[in-house]
């Protein structure tokens, strides 16, 4: 049973890194993709000011959503790594229990 839990918790953590490095990904391209009009109006002259100010807006918000996703992420992938050692923990004592049970016979 130890092999399988590791084999789950080596799982979790490939699982969890590609999730992280989705999102990064993802993320650039959404930023690039998002700051497209905001350059084309600066390239055009128009609402230079506005352009610059509301493209640092938006990048910072996107920028949050990803944070979001990246720290839930690791919020789950923690949760199921205390699962993992409440598991490996249950096991044991139900092992020591055993021992005890049979000396005591």
């Amino acid at each position: 049973m130890k092999k399988t839990v590791e084999r789950a918790e080596l799982l979790k953590d490939m699982i969890q890194e590609a999730i992280e490095d989705g999102a990064t990904t993802v993320e650039e391209v959404h930023q690039h993709i998002a700051g497209l009009p905001f350059d084309a109006l600066e390239k055009l002259g128009l609402f230079e000011e506005q352009a610059g100010s509301l493209k640092e807006k938006q990048r910072k918000t996107i920028g949050l959503v990803y944070d979001t996703i990246r720290k839930v992420n690791q919020e789950v992938g923690s949760l199921i790594s205390e699962q993992f050692a409440a598991l490996e923990d249950a096991r044991t004592a139900s092992r020591n229990m055993d021992d005890k049970h049979d000396q005591d016979d």
